[in-house]
């Protein structure tokens, strides 16, 4: 466990220290873009957290090199220096759309290059579980399969990328439940590089995440851009298929059939919300006639602003809505049983739902607060004035940051 914490302090201080020289510099040289329509802040803010979040990558596998533990993984070799390769890809050109405003398509070239680079050095969904039977596809198909799902990954995890803190706390989230898991199946299946190389990259993103969320925490005085949202896309994206790839259900001593399946439901779960966004995205603007990567106002977290939740709020039911679902799938997994993880799905279901209509009944309350005041106004006072307006609770017009 020792140098996995060695990890993730390294990440985060050298993430943290690095987004306080970057953001400095930002403002120096007035690197800020204007705020497009579709933002939620109102005022420019830099974009280039994941020039920060890309130095802290480099420095927690660096570290991670210096451990034994970590030994087996560095001296395969191939693996390791595709997934940096593939890192400073999407860093390099993301860290230019966040200056430039690339075009789409040059941005999903540098997505399928780096997916590509990562399938062609190895990591693969080489087989997938269907009933008793292990589908194992032809060198081809399974290559082509890893890079459009680690491609749709990268573009879910920046779709969401909306409100200040909500892909950073959505990754330690999501990341640190899938890195306890990797340490049951690692104690479960004993040493299996797969599964180790996917705890480290867990704790890499738990770490960045850590390191940059005080600057992108709202207010924001920095956010990630492109560049780190799809750098913390691709790296689970990583973890995802080198678990899921390589590892087989049956193998597993589960008596519950639900749970010897949890390695393949579990990173799709930790994904739910992003890859949910992204599927509705894809459908609106191809209904729309439009790019599936056009720009809009329409997400999750747009629909949830636009419903009376500030933005702190709509990131806190998303910090739920992962966390819910990501534990319940873990209890599956360690109490074979099924009792305790849908009594947490249902208390989880309560409580977002309850967070969820929290606008609609302060409305309905101030509705009927107004309603009361005019009931009891004199007699052909037309007028209550300001005061009773004041009183009615009228709801005073509320501004986005």
């Amino acid at each position: 466990m020792l140098p996995y914490l060695v990890v993730i302090a390294v990440a985060a201080i050298v993430t943290a220290a690095a987004s306080y020289a970057v953001l400095r510099l930002s403002r120096r040289y007035r690197l800020a873009p204007e705020v497009r329509a579709r933002d939620v802040h109102r005022t420019p803010t830099p974009r280039l957290g994941g020039v920060a979040m890309f130095l802290g990558i480099l420095a927690a596998f660096g570290i991670a090199g210096t451990q034994e533990e970590f030994a087996p993984l560095y001296a395969q070799g191939s693996r390791m220096w595709a997934l940096l390769g593939a890192c400073a890809v999407i860093a390099v050109v993301g860290i230019l759309d966040d200056l430039l405003d690339l075009d789409w398509m040059i941005k999903l070239a540098a997505q399928l290059a780096a997916a590509g680079l990562l399938a062609w050095n190895g990591v693969q969904i080489v087989s997938l579980p269907f009933g008793d039977t292990l589908i194992v596809g032809s060198p081809a198909v399974n290559f082509v399969l890893t890079v459009f799902l680690m491609t749709l990954v990268m573009n879910a995890v920046n779709f969401v990328d909306g409100l200040d803190g909500l892909v950073a706390g959505v990754a330690i989230i999501a990341n640190s439940l899938f890195f306890i898991y990797t340490l049951l199946l690692h104690a479960q299946m004993g040493q299996f590089d797969s599964v180790a190389f996917a705890g480290l990259i867990a704790v890499v993103v738990v770490g960045i995440c850590v390191g940059f969320l005080p600057f992108n925490w709202h207010r924001a005085r920095m956010f990630m851009g492109d560049a780190g949202a799809l750098l913390v896309g691709l790296l689970m994206a990583t973890s995802t298929v080198s678990v899921t790839g390589e590892l087989n259900p049956a193998a597993l001593d589960q008596k519950l059939v639900l749970a010897a399946y949890i390695p393949i439901i579990l990173p799709v779960a930790v994904l739910a919300l992003p890859l949910a966004d992204f599927s509705l995205a894809v459908i609106r603007r191809l209904r729309a006639g439009k790019s599936p990567f056009s720009a809009d106002r329409l997400h999750l977290h747009h629909r949830l602003l636009d419903m009376g939740h500030s933005p702190l709020q709509a990131v806190l039911i998303f910090y739920l809505g992962t966390a819910v679902l990501s534990v319940a799938l873990l209890l599956v997994f360690i109490l074979q049983s099924l009792v305790l993880p849908i009594a947490v799905l249902v208390l989880g279901g309560v409580a977002c739902a309850a967070l969820l209509l929290l606008p609609a009944s302060r409305l309905r309350a101030a509705r009927a607060q107004r309603r009361l005041v005019r009931l009891k106004r004199p007699t052909g006072n037309e007028d209550a004035g300001p005061d009773a307006l004041a009183a009615a609770g009228e709801p005073k017009e509320r501004t986005q940051e």
